[in-house]
């Protein structure tokens, strides 16, 4: 299903032993700008909130435009690189600025500020307790990708944030054919997200991983409501659907339901959006659609238990030392949103379980994705309070109460990720392929659209 061109193309990605930095993907844009003035073009389309400038190289003169961005969650980082090579890649080659036939707008980084609160474990070891412990993902309301204006029967969002009107502006001056943010999950396998179907184009998706021996994803889609096109590849999630699927399960959707995404906004214009997902680790069980020993019910169940048990631990550590915290740091904000999530989730799952359609036998690739979800959902989530009862230290308030649960919440943390790097063994997956599947993406998602 890849031709030849392509194939070609994809072995023009280079080896890479890290991923960049806010300020290394910066200066790649700023040296293309100046070593190729006649082709393309740099500036700034919006401010963050700490006053980093939000960077676009514009690349060729296509009838049509595109829009790639990086770093939309500053926890995924692949799309710096992916940036990088699409832009190097467009300038210096003529034949295929004429071959895309497009005009190419390439982001450097849509959230530098929470990126750069990641950067300490993009050089690696490249351990899943290594990348939790330096690990940082805003709370909901300060994610780029999930601040987009949103209006649904009873839910209202209008708190757009800086680097998301940046994105908005750039699709608006541009109507694009074409659009993709550069996203990454962390393990199991690849999987893809189109805003309508694709026949042609998902047949392409789904070949480029195999060509690296990464497997497609077979476990459990992001959430209950999302809707499957073809193996690995999913609708767009819209918080339409996700309103109306909380709502049947008698759950309050206001108190889950945020901002919609880049993939609603860019529907006004007719474009084709893209996002592939692409994990950091993966193991054979991700791809493993064989029965497993134990009921589908029985694995939502559990995993509902698991998760109540995580918000729990956290949310204990959280209400303790609530009246000692100064310092309102972003750690701190990204936990009081994410843990009461985790009570969500669990209900969510409670919810669902019991349908007709979970009295079947589990998957393999379900049962290894459920496990995969509770190590992530302790690792991230854990590693981020910690950090935040840390830097409540690193400031000097350390009274009796914080110290007492930072000790307690690091002995707990410990036994979380020992638990998590003892399972089945992992690969780490070599960022070179990492970026080559989101590159072969980008550039066949251009050409169908």
């Amino acid at each position: 299903m890849l031709d030849a061109t392509l194939i070609s193309e994809l072995d023009t990605v280079p080896d890479f032993d890290r991923f960049a930095t806010v300020d290394e993907v910066y200066a790649t844009l700023t040296r293309l700008a100046a070593d190729h003035p006649g082709v393309a073009s740099l500036r700034r389309i919006g401010t963050s909130r700490l006053g980093d400038p939000l960077l676009c190289l514009t690349v060729g003169d296509g009838p049509r435009h595109a829009i790639v961005a990086a770093g939309p969650h500053p926890n995924e980082p692949i799309g710096g690189l992916t940036v990088s090579h699409l832009a190097t890649r467009l300038c210096e080659d003529a034949g295929l600025r004429r071959a895309t036939g497009r005009t190419w707008h390439v982001v450097g980084c849509l959230d530098p500020d929470g990126t750069r609160l990641n950067e300490g474990w993009f050089a690696g070891p490249f351990t899943k307790t290594h990348y939790a412990r330096h690990f940082y993902r805003p709370a909901g309301d300060e994610q780029v990708e999930w601040t987009f204006p949103f209006a649904y029967k009873r839910a209202y969002f209008d708190r757009v944030l800086p680097e998301t009107l940046a994105l908005m502006r750039l699709i608006d001056d541009t109507r694009p054919a074409f659009m993709t943010t550069l996203h990454n999950g962390e393990t199991g396998g690849v999987f893809y997200y189109l805003n309508r179907p694709e026949p042609e184009l998902q047949a392409v998706l789904k070949a480029l991983p195999g060509r690296y021996g990464v497997p497609l994803h077979a476990g459990e889609p992001e959430h209950p409501s999302v809707r499957q096109l073809d193996q690995a590849v999913y609708l767009a999630p819209r918080m339409q659907d996700a309103y109306d699927y909380l709502e049947a399960l008698g759950q309050d959707p206001t108190e889950h339901i945020g901002g919609a995404a880049s993939d609603s906004y860019i529907a006004r214009y007719g474009t084709l959006g893209l996002t592939a997902e692409v994990p950091y680790w993966t193991t054979a069980s991700a791809g493993d659609t064989s029965p497993a020993d134990r009921p589908y019910r029985d694995l939502v169940l559990g995993q509902a238990a698991d998760l109540r048990a995580t918000f729990e631990v956290l949310d204990e550590t959280l209400t303790a030392v609530a009246g000692d915290l100064v310092t309102g740091s972003p750690f701190l904000r990204a936990s009081r949103s994410f843990v009461p999530m985790l009570a969500g989730m669990a209900a969510t799952d409670s919810g669902r379980a019991g349908a007709p359609e979970n009295e079947r036998p589990a998957t393999v690739a379900e049962v290894s994705s459920s496990r995969d979800l509770l190590h992530s959902m302790r690792l991230r989530f854990g590693g981020m309070l910690l950090r935040a009862l840390e830097g409540e230290l690193a400031v000097g308030n350390g009274t009796p109460v914080i110290r007492a649960r930072a000790r307690a919440l690091a002995e707990t943390y410990a036994t979380w990720c020992a638990e998590a790097e003892s399972g089945a063994p992992e690969e780490t997956i070599p960022i070179r392929h990492l970026v080559a599947i989101q590159y072969g993406g980008i550039l066949a998602g251009a050409a169908h659209a």
